[in-house]
């Protein structure tokens, strides 16, 4: 064979950074499309064009994004939002948000993922709530004092990115706040990341390692999907 496998390696590689760049760009066309196209007003557009500039999206496809989204542009965005609710494989609850133009399309196709779990009712295992990522430089900072100063509900550590120094935290806040909260933590220095709604697990299900490698595949069968926005599973 040679070396046929690298190119093969090579094709699976674009066709996955074509899948991400697609999300990205559709994050950015649905934010355009709730909150305005201007991002200093609008604090997910803000986060999804930082997001896609990390992924060397370019300058022209972002700005095609924001006014497709915000029916400034001559073709407006007509996405749907659908949901999707069941158990990954060892009962774990998940849920699918998909973004589509076609949901004759999606609904069979996700359908047809799920027949390696089920498919089922699991939105009340979650709280749907404003999910903000940021890090701050100072690592002395506290998170917990910052998200009481930004009105956030609770705040979690995360793990920061190979390279970088200081701290990174997740806040969670009512839908409502989402905006505000956000605009707070960026006045307050923080760098935000991630601005979005998300749905938060409540209990996570205990599974040995060999379970928890199948469910990962389960979810990452999902999460490529082209027309999979958001995964969100109680997996810890």
């Amino acid at each position: 064979m040679g070396a046929q496998w690298k190119q093969k390696w090579r094709e699976l590689a674009a066709d996955q950074k074509g899948k991400l760049v697609g999300k990205l760009v559709r994050e950015i066309q649905v934010a355009a499309k709730m909150g305005g196209p201007h991002p200093e007003f609008n604090a997910r557009l803000a986060a999804a064009i930082s997001n896609a500039k990390k992924q060397s999206v370019t300058r022209d496809t972002i700005e095609r994004a924001v006014a497709k989204g915000s029916g400034t542009g001559p073709d407006a965005v007509q996405y749907d939002t659908v949901v999707f609710e069941g158990f990954t494989p060892h009962r774990v609850p998940v849920v699918v948000e998909c973004l589509t133009d076609n949901n004759n399309r999606t609904a069979p196709e996700i359908k047809q993922l799920f027949k390696a779990g089920s498919m089922s009712k699991v939105a009340w295992m979650f709280d749907h709530c404003g999910m903000i990522e940021a890090t701050h430089a100072d690592a002395s900072i506290d998170a917990e004092t910052a998200a009481i100063e930004a009105d956030a509900d609770d705040v979690e550590p995360m793990d920061l990115d190979e390279g970088e120094t200081g701290v990174a935290s997740r806040f969670y806040c009512q839908i409502a706040n989402l905006d505000t909260v956000t605009k707070a933590l960026r006045a307050a220095g923080w760098n935000v990341t991630t601005s979005e709604m998300t749905y938060r697990a409540k209990e996570f299900p205990e599974l040995t390692e060999a379970q928890r490698e199948e469910v990962t595949n389960f979810l990452q069968a999902l999460d490529g999907h082209a027309d999979v926005h958001r995964v969100h599973a109680a997996l810890k």
